[in-house]
């Protein structure tokens, strides 16, 4: 075979190629056109009733209103997020059954457990649709006014001063455990088995204080529960205006926030996703939404799938390296 004979063949073989990459961008296309012809799955891998189940209605509910198609919420709790989150990373790549996911499954859990899922390769990015600061609580009478008396205490009687958490690796946990490391104090930390127990400690005096996230403790707060001694916001909070932010108190690189975010099993086709991601975008830009958000603490996101793409990575790395110098094992 001579060399122009060679030649030939190559620039008919990459024609071929190229025809065949212009098929599948049409074919994805028109499968984004129609999309969705019949009901789409949110997988919330919680347990109904929860903050994740909550905000996975919400933004289900507005994603049907838009697109004209169901999107069913279907809770697939159990071992730390791992079994909604396989769920959809084995699910068919068509853009009909989703994870709300987060800072959980596609950060933390995968680190702690066996996952039988990569958290960023065997998904695609549709949308960060909220972020939900730590908020520091202690119960109503507490002598701890401020994070400055939490830490004083802790320095002066080193492992005595107890926070709760919902379990080892959960946002709560990695919030006390990269304070006590910014703080250099010793802080005992009482995992409890999920659920409110921990909570009931505090209120109940047993516990000094929880690193929570505002999902969670905004309720309380509002009702009288519990008290706030600081936020890791950046800028305090709207409906707490009187309660300092972590940086105030001089803890600026303190960066635990626990966040919700759409994703698709990898290989979904871009078209899909891209429509995902602007409907999504729409939706967090309506007021309703945008209020019911904030109402339960959490600051709404832009709903692009190119920042959660570039936040999820960056997340997942800050935790490897906590989980690994605080030497953080699994329940």
């Amino acid at each position: 075979m001579n060399h122009a004979t060679r030649t030939s063949r190559r620039g008919f073989t990459r024609l071929l190629a190229a025809v065949a990459l212009a098929g599948i961008g049409v074919v994805g296309a028109a499968h984004a056109q129609n999309y969705p012809a019949k009901p789409v799955t949110l997988i919330v891998p919680y347990p109904a009733g929860g903050a994740n189940d909550m905000l996975g209605r919400l933004i289900g509910q507005k994603l049907s209103e838009r697109l004209g198609q169901q999107f069913i919420i279907e809770n697939k709790p159990g071992a730390g997020t791992l079994i909604g989150a396989t769920v959809v990373a084995k699910a068919a790549p068509d853009g009909y059954t989703l994870l709300v996911g987060g800072f959980a499954s596609n950060a933390v859990t995968p680190l702690l457990f066996k996952a039988e899922y990569d958290p960023i390769k065997d998904f695609e990015p549709i949308g960060m649709f909220g972020t939900a600061p730590t908020v520091i609580i202690t119960y109503p009478d507490s002598v701890y006014k401020t994070i400055k008396d939490v830490v004083d205490a802790a320095k002066k009687k080193p492992g005595e001063i107890m926070y709760g958490s919902s379990g080892n690796g959960s946002p709560l946990h990695m919030a006390g455990e990269m304070f006590t490391a910014q703080a250099g104090v010793n802080m005992t930390h009482v995992p409890y088995k999920g659920g409110s127990a921990h909570i009931l400690d505090l209120i109940g005096k047993r516990l000094d204080v929880i690193f929570d996230t505002s999902t969670n403790s905004t309720p309380l707060i509002k009702g009288g529960k519990v008290r706030p001694i600081a936020v890791s916001s950046k800028t305090r909070l709207p409906d707490f205006p009187d309660v300092p932010t972590l940086t105030e108190a001089g803890y600026p690189d303190f960066s635990v926030n626990g966040w919700y975010a759409l994703y698709a099993p990898a290989k979904t086709p871009k078209p899909i996703v891209d429509k995902l991601s602007t409907e999504l975008q729409a939706v967090l830009k309506q007021p309703e939404v945008i209020e019911k958000l904030r109402g339960v603490g959490v600051t709404p996101g832009s709903g692009q799938a190119d920042e959660l793409a570039k936040y999820a990575p960056a997340e997942l790395e800050k935790y490897r390296k906590l989980i690994k110098d605080a030497n953080i094992k699994a329940d």
